[in-house]
Formats: structure tokens, sequence, C-alpha cells
């Protein structure tokens, strides 16, 4: 059978790869072929098709029985949906001031979800109980919001893991206050596998309510999940789901795409290799001199300071961001389709730009 016939063009160069975040990567073939798949025919849409169905057996072998995942279209979308889900009219959450809810969402959080963010100051993007209790307060003073959640990143923006203890004793402090714990895991998988322990050990097992489980920065070609563990920390979520403008009606092409991903191992196999890539872009880094790696590099980003004119240089040959341009800091992101042979390419334009001052 002759594949069928097209218009679409290619306007890209495949073989071009950068440095810039996990996001500019394509699609993982297996996630193609799973999507190929499930085309074809007629499947009932929003959520009652045979995909979801079977993801929901999947994501119970990873976050136990009483795990329920809502598929959504992007990752801000998740955390939106379960915040909400997790909060009432007059509710809080606590965060710290680097995450990604508070930082690069746009305010979709305060401005869609309704909520309020109470922001914390941490050394390494990590929260602790000691820093949650700089903000969880008030719970009766109705002049302030009430801290209701605390959300934690695994892996955080600044690249660092929290160690399943780390989180169990977040988790048994937020409890104890009467609030709920959500974790954003856009990049749960690179966490996981720099831990090499299962993600159930430092989710449902450390006593995590809600996770916002992430599809597309390990290899999807969109798509996230709201995973609800605690049937009890949510209320209504379909219906906050549906209001948020998240419910997909051709449901099935998230599903399998998280099917494809978690059903064996092309989660961990994608994760395990965008962390190799950041940790061989790091001992090449630190082989420069005059640059600074600023962050222990734990899952499959690198955080370094350089000088601003090298920077831009760099930035002409190989995409990438500042993280903070006026102190100079700028990320360097690894996907799964990173080579070895882009790290080194990186390194040596690192090296001459560097040369040139």
């Amino acid at each position: 059978m002759n594949p069928p016939r097209t218009d679409a063009r290619r306007h890209h160069d495949p073989e071009v790869r950068g440095f810039a975040s996990d996001n500019y990567a394509g699609v993982h073939p297996e996630v193609l072929a799973a999507l190929a798949l499930a085309n074809g025919g007629h499947q009932v849409a929003y959520g009652e098709d045979d995909y979801t169905g079977n993801l929901q057996r999947i994501v119970r072998g990873h976050f136990g029985a009483s795990a329920e995942a809502y598929p959504v279209f992007n990752g801000t979308g998740a955390n939106v949906v379960a915040l909400q889900a997790l909060t009432d009219r007059w509710g809080a959450v606590i965060c710290a001031e680097s995450a990604h809810i508070n930082v690069d969402e746009g305010g979709a959080p305060e401005r869609v979800g309704g909520l309020k963010l109470l922001t914390v100051p941490t050394p390494d993007g990590k929260l602790t109980p000691e820093l949650i209790d700089r903000q969880a307060y008030g719970w009766e003073d109705e002049h302030r919001a009430m801290p209701q959640v605390v959300s934690i990143t695994q892996s955080t923006e600044l690249g660092t893991l929290y160690t399943p203890g780390e989180i169990r004793a977040i988790c048994e402090h937020a409890h104890a206050h009467g609030m709920r714990v959500h974790l954003d895991g856009a990049r749960i998988a690179n966490a996981a596998a720099s831990l090499d322990v299962p993600m159930r050990t430092f989710t449902n097992a450390a006593g995590v309510d809600v996770l916002s489980l992430g599809g597309t920065k390990n290899g999807a070609m969109f798509g996230e999940a709201v995973v609800v563990i605690d049937q009890g920390a949510v209320r209504r979520m379909k219906h906050i789901r549906k209001m948020s403008m998240q419910l997909a009606s051709k449901m099935r092409f998230v599903s399998v795409q998280l099917e494809a991903l978690l059903a064996k191992d092309l989660w961990l196999r994608n994760a395990r290799h965008a962390n190799e890539m950041a940790q061989r872009l790091a001992e090449g880094v630190r082989a420069v001199d005059g640059v600074e790696i600023l962050y222990p590099v734990q899952a499959n980003g690198v955080f370094a300071k350089l000088p601003h004119d090298v920077s831009e240089r760099l930035q002409k040959r190989f995409r990438f961001y500042f993280w903070d341009e006026t102190a100079g800091v700028v990320r360097w992101m690894c996907s799964f389709d990173t080579a070895e042979d882009d790290v080194d390419a990186f390194v040596a334009a690192l090296k001459e730009e560097m040369a040139r001052r």
C-alpha cells in the first residue's frame, strides 16, 4: 500500500539540535507509531475511548490502585486543573519562588485558577518543612488567603532533585497542618531515572495527593495528565477539567502517547539518555576556565554562569536561553534525542568562544 499523499513539506533541518529546551525535541518514533496505531475508525469522544481506559490500568501500576488519570493538553493546564481541584475559592498554594506555576505560567494559576500563590525563596528550588512554615499560617484569618496546598516540582526548575525522604517529610508536615501536596512532574521521568527508583517511591508512597504527569518533555507530541492519588483530596475533577478548557474531544490521541511512554520502559529510556547527556555536558563544561556550574546536575539541565558576550556569540551557533541575563546565568537542557556529538560540538564551541576573550 502506498503511503498517503501529502502536500506538506519540511521547513526545517532535522539534523539541527540545540540546548534551549526539551520541548524543542521532536516526537519519539515509538510514540509516533502509537499515534498511528490509535488512528482509524471511530472511538467514543471525551475520554470514554479504549485507550484512555487502558491508560488507567497503566497509571495504577505506577502510582497505586487508587490512582486515576485525567489527560489534558499541556503542563500549565495540568497544574491549573490540579490546583483548582485541591483548593477552595479562598485557598492558597505554597510554592518555591522559582516554581513554574509562579514564574512561567503567565499567572494562569491565579488568573484562571482563582487561587493565591504564597511563594518562598529557596537556594536550590526545593522546599523544606521549615521553608513551608514561612507561609503556613493564618488559616482562620479572613484577611489572608488560606494555605491549603503545598506544591513542589520534581525535578525542580533548577534541575535539582528531592529525595523520597525529603518529599515524605514535606507531605507529613503539610498533612499535619491540614494541607494537601501537589507535585509538578513535568520532568518526573528524569527524576526517577536519576534517583534510580520507581516513580511511586516519591509520589504515592511518600504521601503526594495529586501530581501533574509530564509527557511532552519525555518524547510525546503533546499531552500530560493530572493523576489523582487520593480521591478524597479533590472534587469534581471532570467538571474542572472541562471548565479549564483542558478536555480533549479526541482524547485517545493524548492517552495513547502516555500509554506508549508508560506501558513498558520508554519513559525511563528517554529520561536516562537525557540525563546522561546532561552529565556529559557538565563534565565538558567543568573543564572550561571561566565557566561556573551553579547547581548540582541531577536531571537533564545544566545551569551555568559565563561572560555575557560569550553567551550571546554562542547563541548564534546553538540555541539556548538566559535564565538570569543580568547575572549572566544560562540554562542548557538535554533531550531524549540529544546526541553525544551534539554535546561535544557544543563544548568545543564554548571553548572557542571563551578563548576569543
